[in-house]
C-alpha cells in the first residue's frame, strides 16, 4: 500500500509540474473565467454574493453545478435544489454523512446504521432495497460508487464529513435523470474546498459520556500567483456512541488537491486516502403485539450493538474454499485510495471543454450482528468470557454474523463535455454534448455464521450449543441452511452519451436533455454448497447488455427579481446490479429487469426581505424489480407518489431559522402475480409527513441553535401489519467565539434521547432505531 501510494504521489507531482510549466508558457490573451467548486466549466464562483447571504436564507443567487449542464443560480434553474455550507453542517452535530442529509427537505435518509450502511431516497421514490438505488452520491461531481444499492456496500460508507468539505448540493428529481447515471431520484454532491483563501484550522472533539476522540485539520494557500493547494482530514478513535466494551472506532481520511489556473481555465489534481473502521448498527430483538413494537427488557435499540470482547473469531469460507478468520468487533471497515484530474478550458468563440476523471481503489469488510429471532428464556451455559462454564438463566437469541468481505469495489470514472453558446434573436442558446464512461468492479464474499448469544446489552457472552459445530464456542453453523455463503465477482461497464440544450431570454430559461445509458455486465456468482464449499457446477455466469434512454424537459420563468415559477418532466433509470444475481438467468438468454422513475414537478421560488421559500409539487411513478437473497423471493412492484415539498428560511436581526416540510401520498399500484393483496397500500417506511426546523440566535460572541427533525407514522411492511410510530428528534448546539481564532462548541445529537424506529423485519422479531443521545465538546483554532 505504501509503495503504490508513493508512486501515485510522485506521478501526481510530475504531472502537476509539467502542467504548471505549460501554463506559464501560455499566451496571455484574456482574463480567465471564474471556475466553480466542481467540474462545470466557465461557471461563476460557487459562493453566493455577500450582500445576499444575510437576507436570502436559501441562497437563491448561489451558482450550483450539480444536475446542470453549466453552472446556474438556484433562482434561474428549473430544478429543486438545496445547498448547505460547511459551517451549517458542522453545527447540526452529524454523526455520519447520512445524518447530514436528514436536514435536507425532500430527502429521506435512514441514518440509523452507524457511520455507513444508510438507506437514502427522495420524495415518494421507495426504499425497497438497501442503500440508495435511485439517488447518486457524488464527491466533486463523480459518483462514489456507480450503483448505490450494492449488497453490504453503500456510498455513504466511503464519504466522511470533515474540514475538507466546502458545501453540499442536493438535486431532487428533474435533470438528475439525464445529467448523471443511476440517479433518477436525485444527486447528492459533496464539494471539496480548493484553497482559494490562505489559512487553515485544527480542532479536537471529545465525546461526553461516551468514548470518542477526534482530531481535525485543514489548510490551503496559494503557491504562486496561479497555483494553489488544499489539504485536510481527520483521525478518530474510541468506543463510539453505542456501547461495545472496547475500542471499536479507529481511522480517518486525508484529502487534498492542487489547482493551477490558465488564462482560459484551470486544471486540478486531487487525491483521497481513507482507512477507517466503526461499528455498524443492525436491527436488534424486539416484540410486536397487535402491530405495535415494544422493547425487550435489557435491550435498548438506541444503544445496543452486540459487539463484545467475548466474541470468538469468526471463521468463514474464502472464494478458493480456504478459511478466513475475522474479528467480529471490526464492524464496518472501509479503505479507499483515489486520484482525480479535473480540467476546464475556455476554447474561445463561446466553446468550453470540461473533463473530470477519477480512479479509486475501494475495499473493506462489513461485519454486523443480526438477530435471527428475538430469543427465549432458558437455562444455558456460558461459553466465552470470564464466566465461561457457569450457568446462565435468562434470555438468549440466535445471532447471525453478517460477515462480508468487500474484496473489490473500485471504479474508474470519466465525464467529458463540450459546450457551445450562441447569441440568437435576443436570447442565448447553449448546447452541451457529453460522454460519461465508468468501469465498476464488484468482488464480494458473503458468510453468515449463526451463534447462540446472551440477550443483554453490556458485553454479552456466547453460550454453549449441542450442535456438531459446538466445538467452536457458541457456533451453531451456517445460518439459514447455508443460503448465504456467496462469492460474487462482477464488472459493470457503463457508456452514457448525453445532450443538453438550454435557451435563456430575459426572464425565461428552458432546457431539454436526453441520455442513453448502456450497461454491460460480466462476471460470476456462486452459492457454497451447504455453506461449506464452492463447486464449479453451481457457478452462475453473467454476460448481458441493457440500455435505456432518459429525458428531462424543464423551464423557469422569473416573474420578477424575487419570484420565479418552474416546471419539469423527466424519465430516468437505475440499472440493477448484484441484487438480481441468483434469481433469473443473467447470461443474456432472458430479459433484464430495469428500475425506472417518471416524474413531473412544478413550483415557485420566492424571497422578500429576510424570508425566502422554495415550494414544489411533485408526482413520481416508479417501476422496479427485486430479488431477496435470504428469502429467495422475487418482487416486481409499481408505485405512485404525489405530494408537496416546502423549503423556507427567515431571518430577523440575529435570529435565523430554516426548515422544510414534505407531504407524500404514495401507494403500491402493481405487484408480481400472487402478491396482489398489497395493491393500494402505502409503501413500507413511507410517512405522509416529514419535517425539519433549524432555528439559531447570535448573542454577542455566542451562537445557540437547534435542529428538529420529525417523521410521521408509517407502516413497517407493505402488508400493513406493523406500525412504526411517529417521532421527533432534536439536535442542539452552543458555540462561543473566544477570540477571532479560537472557538469552543458543545453539540448534542438526539438531545432528548428519543427512540425512533427506522425499519422492522417483516415478521416483527427485530427492528432498527436511531442512535441515542450523544453530546460532544469541541475546540477549534483557525490560522
Amino acid at each position: 500500500m505504501e509503495i503504490r501510494t508513493a508512486k501515485l504521489g510522485c506521478m501526481a507531482a510530475a504531472v502537476a509540474a509539467a502542467l504548471m510549466h505549460l501554463g506559464a508558457q501560455a499566451q496571455q490573451t484574456q482574463q480567465a473565467p471564474q471556475e466553480s467548486a466542481a467540474e462545470a466549466p466557465a461557471a461563476p464562483a460557487a459562493a453566493a454574493p455577500a450582500a445576499a447571504a444575510k437576507s436570502d436564507g436559501l441562497n437563491m443567487e448561489r451558482v450550483v453545478v450539480t444536475g446542470t449542464a453549466r453552472g446556474s443560480s438556484k433562482m434561474k434553474s428549473s430544478v429543486s435544489i438545496s445547498t448547505m455550507d460547511a459551517d451549517t453542517i458542522a453545527l447540526s452535530a452529524p454523526t455520519s454523512a447520512a445524518e447530514v442529509l436528514r436536514s435536507v427537505p425532500g430527502l429521506r435518509s435512514e441514518s440509523s446504521g452507524g457511520e455507513g450502511n444508510a438507506n437514502i431516497t427522495v420524495r415518494g421514490v421507495p426504499i425497497s432495497a438497501g442503500g440508495s438505488r435511485y439517488v447518486q452520491m457524488q464527491e466533486d461531481g463523480l459518483p462514489v460508487l456507480q450503483s448505490g444499492d450494492f449488497n453490504f456496500i453503500t456510498p455513504d460508507s466511503y464519504v466522511k464529513i470533515d474540514g475538507t468539505l466546502d458545501h453540499l448540493e442536493v438535486v431532487r428529481g428533474g435533470s438528475a435523470s439525464t445529467l448523471a447515471s443511476n440517479s433518477p431520484g436525485g444527486i447528492i454532491n459533496f464539494i471539496s474546498k480548493t484553497g482559494e483563501a490562505k489559512g487553515g484550522n485544527i480542532g479536537i472533539s471529545r465525546g461526553l459520556g461516551y468514548d470518542q476522540t477526534r482530531y481535525d485539520f485543514s489548510y490551503g494557500a496559494p503557491l504562486t500567483e496561479k497555483t494553489r493547494f488544499f489539504i485536510g482530514g481527520h483521525y478518530r478513535t474510541g468506543e463510539g456512541i453505542r456501547r461495545t466494551g472496547m475500542s471499536t472506532e479507529e481511522g480517518g481520511q486525508i484529502r487534498g488537491n492542487l489547482t493551477h489556473e490558465f488564462d482560459r481555465g484551470y486544471i486540478r489534481l486531487s487525491f483521497k486516502h481513507l482507512d477507517d473502521k466503526s461499528p455498524t448498527a443492525l436491527p436488534v430483538p424486539v416484540q410486536v403485539t397487535n402491530g405495535r413494537i415494544s422493547e425487550i427488557p435489557g435491550i435498548d435499540p438506541r444503544t445496543v450493538s452486540f459487539y463484545s470482547p467475548y466474541w470468538v473469531r469468526d471463521v468463514s469460507l474464502a472464494k478458493g474454499n480456504g478459511q478466513v478468520s475475522s474479528n467480529v468487533n471490526d464492524g464496518l471497515a472501509v479503505k479507499s485510495d483515489s486520484f482525480g484530474i479535473a480540467l476546464s478550458l475556455d476554447l474561445g468563440n463561446g466553446v468550453t471543454l470540461s473533463e473530470n476523471f477519477r480512479k479509486s481503489d475501494n475495499s473493506g469488510r462489513f461485519i454486523g450482528v443480526f438477530p435471527a429471532n428475538n430469543g427465549m428464556t432458558g437455562a444455558y451455559t456460558i461459553a466465552t468470557g470470564p464466566q465461561k462454564g457457569q450457568p446462565y438463566n435468562g434470555r438468549a437469541f440466535n445471532a447471525v454474523v453478517f460477515n462480508t468481505s468487500i474484496d473489490d469495489a473500485g471504479n474508474t470514472l470519466n465525464d467529458v463535455k463540450l459546450s457551445k453558446t450562441l447569441n440568437l434573436g435576443g436570447g442565448k442558446l447553449t448546447g452541451t454534448a457529453g460522454l460519461y464512461n465508468s468501469l465498476q468492479t464488484l468482488g464480494l464474499t458473503w458468510n453468515f455464521n449463526e451463534y447462540l448469544m446472551q440477550a443483554k446489552a453490556d458485553s454479552p457472552a456466547l453460550l454453549q450449543t449441542s450442535t456438531a459445530a459446538g466445538a467452536t464456542p457458541g457456533l451453531i453453523g451456517p445460518a439459514w441452511g447455508g443460503c448465504c455463503s456467496r462469492a460474487v465477482d462482477m464488472e459493470y461497464k457503463l457508456t452514457s452519451p448525453y445532450v443538453n440544450l438550454g435557451w435563456e431570454s430575459g426572464p425565461l430559461n428552458i432546457d431539454a436533455s436526453v441520455r442513453k445509458d448502456n450497461q454491460r455486465a460480466t462476471g460470476t456468482g456462486n452459492i457454497a454448497t451447504g455453506g461449506l464449499r464452492y463447486e464449479a457446477a453451481t457457478q452462475q455466469l453473467v454476460n448481458y447488455k441493457v440500455d435505456h434512454t432518459s429525458y428531462s424537459v424543464g423551464g423557469n420563468y422569473q416573474l420578477q427579481r424575487n419570484l420565479a415559477l418552474f416546471a419539469r418532466g423527466s424519465d430516468g433509470v437505475s440499472f440493477n446490479a448484484d441484487r438480481i444475481l441468483f434469481g433469473t438467468p443473467l447470461d443474456g438468454s432472458a430479459p433484464i429487469s430495469l428500475n425506472t422513475v417518471k416524474q413531473v414537478e412544478g413550483g415557485l421560488k420566492w424571497r422578500q426581505g429576510g424570508a425566502s421559500a422554495f415550494l414544489t409539487l411533485f408526482q413520481a411513478k416508479t417501476s422496479e424489480s427485486n430479488y431477496e437473497a435470504t428469502t429467495r423471493i422475487s418482487t416486481a412492484n409499481r408505485y405512485d407518489a404525489k405530494g408537496a415539498e416546502l423549503e423556507a428560511a427567515w431571518s430577523l436581526g440575529e435570529f435565523r431559522v430554516t426548515g422544510g416540510l414534505t407531504y407524500t401520498d404514495a401507494e403500491i399500484t402493481g405487484t408480481a402475480p400472487g402478491q396482489e393483496s398489497v395493491i393500494g397500500n402505502t409503501p413500507r417506511r413511507q410517512a405522509k409527513v416529514v419535517y425539519q426546523l433549524a432555528p439559531s440566535y447570535e448573542i454577542g460572541a455566542a451562537t445557540i441553535g437547534a435542529s428538529i427533525i420529525g417523521t410521521g407514522r408509517s407502516w413497517a411492511d407493505d402488508a400493513h401489519t406493523i406500525v412504526m410510530p411517529a417521532y421527533r428528534v432534536v439536535h442542539a448546539f452552543v458555540k462561543y467565539q473566544v477570540n477571532p481564532q479560537t472557538v469552543v462548541s458543545l453539540t448534542a445529537n438526539n438531545l432528548f434521547n428519543k427512540l425512533g424506529y427506522t425499519e422492522v423485519e417483516g415478521d416483527g422479531h427485530a427492528a432498527r432505531a436511531i442512535t441515542g443521545r450523544a453530546i460532544k465538546a469541541s475546540l477549534g483554532y483557525s490560522f
